[in-house]
This record gives C-alpha cells, structure tokens and sequence, in this order.
C-alpha cells in the first residue's frame, strides 16, 4: 500500500480540469476514436498519495472523465496509472470494471506478482505496463528487460514517461524489447531543445523503426505557451515517422499543471497543425488505437 503523506513543497497542489470541455472546432473527431491518455485519482485515505510525489492533484472520477469523452466526440479512453498512487492501481481498475466495453488501462506494477494478481489485472482490461522515471511514485527502467519479458508472456505492451534527452544510450536497450512500446507526450522535454536535439532525433529513429508516440503533452513541451505553435514542426517530424504508430491522448486531468489549464477542445483543433491530413488524423484517432489497445472496429 503506497504511504500517505501530507503534501510538501515538492507535492504541491494543482487544479482541476476544465469543467466545460468540448469537441474540435476545425475538423469532426472521426467515429470510434481513441483517447489513449488520461487519468482517474482517488483521495486519501481510502486511496493513498505516495510520499516523495511531485504534485498533489485533486479527485478526478471515471464519471467526470466519461462526460468529457462524450463532449468531445471520443468512443473510448485508455486510463493510465497516475503516478500519486504509486503501484496502488485499484482506483483505475474500478473504473476498468464499472466500464469495461469503453475503457482499458495501463498499470504500474512492481515485478513478481504472482500468476493470479496478473491474471486478474488483464480480466479486468488492463492492456500494458507503464514505467515512469519523471514523477515520484512511477516505476523507472532498471528492470526495463523483465518488464519486457513479462509484457510478452501476458500480451501487454509498455508504456515511458521519460525525457527524449534521455533517450540516446537507451535505444539500443529499448530496440530489443520483445513486446511494442509507447513514448509518452512526444518525448516529455521542451521545444527549446530544437528539433535537431539528439535525443528527439532518436525518438523519431525509434519511431521509425517501430515505436509508438504519443502525439500529446503540448502545454507540457511548449516553452511559447498557448496556443502551442512551437510543438508543431516536432509533432509533424513524429508523425512522418511513423503515421501507422502515432496515438493521441487528452491528458484529462492534466496534473502537474500550474500555468494556463489545457481545453481540450484547443488541444483537439491543435491537431489540424500537427496532422494537416485527415486520414493520417483517422490512424492517429482510430485505427492506429484500435489495433493496439484492442477495441473494436468503429
């Protein structure tokens, strides 16, 4: 059970999302689209914080989350394992049961669960394993090979959160995996570090040669703030690379924000720049989801 603690200048609070999110303006959202991104978050006590954490959010329901996917146009979601819960996944899995024909989900685990706990977790519509080395309570990649070889005996893929500079003496580690794996935000680190930046130069490789990104994260990368031009030429340069492998994700409920909070239908319309393509933005919110997370055809 993660340890409850109170928060501390490293975990301090952030807000909510947006309560009035809406679709795109620019484009309809395709039918049977994905939203591969987003986060449900109990409170303590019922539902621990990790110590050590870098934010404290506040509660975000799978019900709260369902009305933003039916405001926005979106069929489905994947809800990912936040990381103030640390390897505590029974929040996300509620919400995984309570809703099983629209909803997967990413865990955070720890290695040597037994064969019945890891059973269960697939039942319930757990899909992959995320490994996170941003924020506390996430699970960082000093066993990257076994959470490999695990991933291939369930029939999971994994999931970084990690910094694109980061990336450069992983590749070759992260090229042997024997399952298919998913970069977060388009590589979590700032537009400031210019497109030639080593360590973005070797996601688009990794892109290229089989990965999956997810085109996500813009107030995350941005360094000019809303509306977030400077991550265009990087999302396109992604999406190049592997048109077949790039997901989009919200970010519901964009925890770790303390700028301008995201609307999510300003993230949908950032989407004409960064795919000006309708059908490479299909891939990206349809087929290229459905193939990976398992839903069914639209």
């Amino acid at each position: 059970m993660a340890e409850i603690s109170a928060p501390s200048a490293d975990g301090r609070p952030c807000p909510g999302p947006d309560p009035s999110p809406s679709g795109p303006t620019r484009y309809a959202v395709p039918a049977g689209a994905v939203d591969t991104h987003a986060h449900v978050i109990g409170l303590p006590p019922e539902f621990p914080f990790v110590a050590g954490r870098s934010y404290t959010p506040p509660e975000a329901r799978a019900e709260t989350y369902l009305r933003m996917l039916d405001a926005t146009g979106m069929a489905y979601g994947v809800l990912v394992q936040v990381s103030v819960h640390g390897t505590d996944n029974r929040r996300m899995l509620e919400a995984l049961r309570a809703h099983r024909e629209r909803l997967r989900g990413i865990a955070v685990i720890p290695l040597g669960l037994p064969e019945r706990a890891l059973r269960a977790l697939k039942d319930d519509g757990v899909v992959g394993l995320r490994l996170n080395v941003l924020y506390g309570g996430g699970i960082g990649f000093d066993h990257v090979s076994a959470y490999g070889d695990l991933c291939r005996d369930m029939g999971w893929h994994l999931q970084f959160l990690i910094d694109a500079r980061t990336l450069p003496p992983l590749a070759a580690t992260l090229g042997r995996l024997p399952v298919p794996f998913v970069v977060d935000h388009m590589g979590h680190f700032p537009t400031s570090a210019g497109l030639d930046d080593p360590g973005f130069r070797t996601l688009v490789s990794l892109v290229r040669d089989g990965a999956f990104v997810k085109l996500q994260g813009a107030s995350r990368n941005s360094v000019a703030g809303p509306p977030y031009a400077d991550t265009i030429p990087f999302a396109r340069m992604l999406n190049d690379a592997g048109p077949e492998r790039c997901l989009w994700g919200s970010d519901w409920p964009h925890v770790a924000t303390w700028g301008p909070m995201p609307k999510i239908g300003d993230l949908l319309d950032l989407m004409a720049d960064w795919v000006p393509d309708a059908e490479r933005r299909r891939k990206l919110f349809v087929e290229n989801p459905q193939r990976l997370y398992g839903f069914p055809p639209a």
